[in-house]
Formats: C-alpha cells, structure tokens, sequence
C-alpha cells in the first residue's frame, strides 16, 4: 500500500522522466519543502511546478487531484491552496495510466480538488470541464520547442520578416479553453478574438521578438457552437 509520500515521490520523478524524455530541461531548487517541486526551461521560459499525484476514479470516467492541503495548529486546521504567486503550472502523473499532465495555474488556483475527464461529456459541454488529453505534458514540450525556435529565427533576420501566425477564434471557444490559448499566446502566436462575428479582442506574446514563425495550419480544441450572426434578429418559438 502507498503512503501519500511514496506517490509524491512517485509522481514527482515520473514527471521529471517524462519531461525529460520529451526534451524539457528539468531544474530543482536546492531547499526543500518549497511551494514549487520543479522548474521547467521551455525555451523561451521558465515555469515553476507543483507535482501531484492523479488517482483514477473508473467509474466517473476522471483523475481526482487534490490541490489543497491542510495542517494542524495551535489555533486549528489551517487550509492552503496555490496562487500564480507561488507556482505557474500543477503537473499530475496518474499510476494507473501511466500518464502525465500539465495544467496552468488558473485551473487549480484557490481550488482544493480538481478533475481531469477522460472522454468529453455526453451533453457536449464545455464550459468548466478540463479533459485529460487537451494537458498532457507533450502539447506543452511542443510549446516551448516553438517558442526555442522562433528566436533562432529572430537572431539572424529583423523581426518584422518573421510574423507570427494569427489564429481567429469565437468568444465562446476561448473561453473554454482559455488556459491552452494562453500557452499559445506565450509560445508566440497572436490569437484574434471574434464575440458575434465581429472582432473584440486579440492576445499576443508579451515579447513580440518571441513570435513564431510557423504557418502551418493550428489544430484547435473542439469546435464550439456556431454563434449567431451580428445584428440577427432572435425569434423565439
């Protein structure tokens, strides 16, 4: 039987070997007992990393991952969750999956528990459902490796030859995914957000220099329903 430190352990070197393996430069701080376990070099960045350990649940279909902890004190049980302030990204490996993920603080941040769905919901819904195979950890490699690239680029011709790709996506679909749009901005590419057919908003890379270079086209989330033509008259039934 695992004690809560072997899977910690387990998870933690489970994850380095994974990212290793997908060419992740892997640092760990020196002190212990951090807010972080891990450091990832993805390039053009470095993120700090919460190791977890994901249990399977088969019956809803999820891995369960606990991201809030308590403790003993004189005054109490004190509870504590992760803010953007200690940690960028909750990496999780799963022992009965034999897989691991990766997912941005905005999913777990003030949360004490989160779920990874294995296969999508029946209803189609999207909004507040994080699945497993949109975080595995080779999406994100695959990130960093862009954003590596783009400023090979960038060092040896003007930054004005080499535009980055520009992705058109609805409201709706930005907001469901709203963490793998972030990586992509980071990774370099300039995301135009339409709300109604019509343009609203844009994101981009904080560094433009760091904008990739690749044209090909973008595999994106699921499609999301088709949103109603600007000034369209609604009837109702």
């Amino acid at each position: 039987m695992l004690t809560s430190n072997d899977k910690g352990n387990i998870a933690e070197a489970a994850i380095t070997l994974e990212a290793i393996k997908l060419g992740i430069d892997v640092l760990k701080p020196v002190a212990e007992h951090g807010r972080y376990d891990l450091l990832f070099d993805l390039g053009g960045r470095v993120i700090r990393v919460q190791c977890k350990w994901g249990s399977l649940d088969k019956e809803l279909g999820v891995v369960c991952v606990r991201v809030g902890g308590s403790r003993h004190t004189p005054a109490g049980y004190v509870t504590s969750t992760y803010s953007a302030d200690e940690v960028d990204a909750i990496a999780v490996y799963c022992g009965d999956l034999a897989e691991t993920f990766l997912l941005p603080i905005d999913k777990a941040e003030g949360k004490r528990q989160l779920h990874l769905r294995l296969s999508p919901p029946r209803n189609s819904q999207r909004a507040c459902i994080n699945l497993a195979s949109e975080y595995q950890l080779g999406a994100i490699a695959q990130l960093g490796e862009r954003s590596a690239g783009s400023r090979k680029v960038v060092g040896s011709s003007p930054t004005s030859s080499t535009p980055p790709t520009e992705i058109v996506i609805g409201a709706n679909r930005f907001r469901n995914h709203f963490g793998y749009w972030m990586e992509r901005a980071a990774a370099g590419d300039e995301i135009l957000i339409t709300r109604r057919g019509r343009r609203y908003a844009r994101l981009g890379p904080p560094d433009p220099q760091l904008a990739t270079t690749d044209t090909a086209p973008v595999e994106e989330p699921a499609a999301d329903p088709v949103e109603p033509a600007p000034d369209t008259a609604r009837t109702s039934s």
